[in-house]
Order: structure tokens, then C-alpha cells, then sequence
């Protein structure tokens, strides 16, 4: 009689580092991972049937450049443009896959904070224009966040051009 191994149940079961796999929905707008240094981002080409030639043509002056297939490893598994004016670059259902450095888009989300920032500001500062001193202008914002157990509220308010504090 011939004697068996025993074996543990821990060596008969699959690897414990593996994680059960997730259904996600497949989306259109996948893209390949950019190179370094690079960040991809999808761009407008067209909407409703007509050519956007104005977006195009601001972001390739923004220094943004468009994905050619041949760039792209496993270009097969990407949607690319048979014909046209775009003919061999990634793109689906108007949008264009483009490539922009890193520092260009760093610089250009610093542009637009600051844009944002100065808007804010005027539009506080001519409603404060307004005010009168019978009728006086509060201006404070406040959020309430309440997630069951208990409330708490956080109050943002601005000093003199200072950046935005939480009380």
C-alpha cells in the first residue's frame, strides 16, 4: 500500500494575492498609458456633424499634439481614423487623442486657478460695490456636512487677500 501526501489547504487553494475579478462597463474612451513626461487628454473635433476647426487649432497652439497609431504600442486595441483630414490618429465619435507635456498642462492649470480665482474675486468685490449701510452684505459662505452620527459645519472665509481658511 502505497502512502499518500497530505497536502495543506492552503497549497490546493488558488494564491491568496489574487483579488477576484470585477465587471466594469467598457468604455469609449480609453486610452493607452502616455509616455513620460507626457499626459493624453481627448479633444473636440467635432460636434453635431461639424468640424471644430477653432478647438483643434487653439490646443495645437496650447503646444498639445496629436496621437498617431503608429506612436502607440498595441495600437490594434485603440479606435483609429481610416480616413480624412485625421487619418491615422486615435480618435472616436469626434474626439481626438492628443499628447500634451507635463509642464505646459501644470502651467496651463495655473492659469486657469488663477483666472478662476480673480473672477471670484471681482464678482465679490462689485457686489460689495453695492452695499449700503442700512442694508449691510454678508458675504460668508458656509457648507454643512451631515453623514449620519453628528453635524458639523465649516465656515470658509477670505482675510485681506489671503488664500481661503477653514474656521
Amino acid at each position: 500500500m502505497e502512502k499518500e501526501k497530505n497536502t495543506s489547504r492552503a497549497n490546493q487553494t488558488r494564491s491568496k494575492s489574487e483579488r477576484p475579478k470585477v465587471w466594469v462597463p467598457p468604455s469609449s474612451l480609453d486610452a493607452p498609458p502616455a509616455p513620460d513626461g507626457f499626459r493624453y487628454r481627448w479633444i473636440r473635433a467635432e460636434s453635431v456633424g461639424f468640424q471644430d476647426t477653432k478647438n483643434i487649432t487653439g490646443r495645437l497652439r496650447e503646444g498639445y499634439e496629436l496621437v498617431r497609431a503608429e506612436e502607440v504600442e498595441n495600437a490594434a486595441d485603440y479606435p483609429v481614423l481610416d480616413e480624412g483630414k485625421y487619418k491615422g490618429v486615435i480618435g472616436v465619435g469626434g474626439l481626438l487623442l492628443a499628447k500634451v507635456p507635463n509642464e505646459i498642462a501644470k502651467q496651463r492649470q495655473d492659469y486657469m486657478t488663477r483666472r478662476h480665482e480673480d473672477r471670484s474675486d471681482a464678482v465679490e468685490n462689485d457686489l460689495m460695490k453695492e452695499q449700503d449701510q442700512r442694508m449691510p452684505i454678508n458675504v460668508e459662505r458656509q457648507s454643512r456636512v451631515s453623514f449620519g452620527g453628528t453635524k458639523k459645519s465649516y465656515k470658509i472665509s477670505r482675510d485681506n487677500n489671503q488664500f481661503p481658511t477653514i474656521d
